[in-house]
């Protein structure tokens, strides 16, 4: 089971949840974690992914301890993936 960890920003999508448990075939990438989360709640992956299938520049993605910025990346059943949003200010 690979476990998502999502930034507060995403907090209307997922009605609170910021640990959530994806359940993914072998060989799976980040693109079909990505995909799973837009299932369950449905306009998240518009927020973090581009319409042109790439990670947002203002979303940062972790598999394990490696930031990503290919949804490509395979994933493992006992991956840990974050999802974590910039923060601006001046």
């Amino acid at each position: 089971m690979i476990r998502v960890f999502l930034p507060s920003q995403l907090d209307d999508y997922t009605s609170g949840q910021r640990e959530l448990s994806v359940e993914l075939a072998s060989g799976s990438s980040l693109a079909d974690v990505i995909a799973a989360l837009e299932e369950r709640y449905k306009g998240l992956a518009f927020r973090v992914v581009d319409e042109h299938g790439r990670i947002r520049r203002h979303i940062a993605m972790f598999v394990g301890e490696v930031m990503v910025r290919d949804l490509s990346v395979p994933v493992a059943p006992n991956d840990r993936v974050q999802i974590v949003g910039a923060l601006s200010g001046g």
